[in-house]
């Protein structure tokens, strides 16, 4: 599997979900971004982090509560956001950096 910084450095922006097993907000967001990746298809690459298997990662960028959502373009977070937030929303928020 590739590195975390290889995947952000990458050509094409990518939306990092950090999240957690135990967060009922996190499970909410699982089906926010499929839609999400349905409306914006190759232009953007999604994964998912899991803070308490990666807390060097959650450390690295702050990541105070869960879910956050952090995109990234050229290894560079460029937009945040903590919380739910509907598909629609949430492209129209990301399409500045796409």
């Amino acid at each position: 599997m590739a590195k975390f910084s290889e995947i952000i450095n990458g050509d094409k922006p990518v939306l990092v979900d950090f999240s957690a097993e135990w967060c009922g907000p996190c499970k909410m967001m699982a089906p926010v971004l499929k839609e999400l990746k349905t409306m914006l298809g190759d232009r953007i690459k999604i994964i998912k982090i899991d803070v308490d298997r990666n807390p060097a990662v959650a450390a690295r960028y702050e990541i105070r509560g869960v879910p956050t959502l952090i995109l990234f373009r050229g290894g560079q977070p460029v937009w945040r956001q903590s919380g739910v937030m509907p598909a629609q929303a949430l492209a129209h928020a990301l399409e500045t950096y796409l």
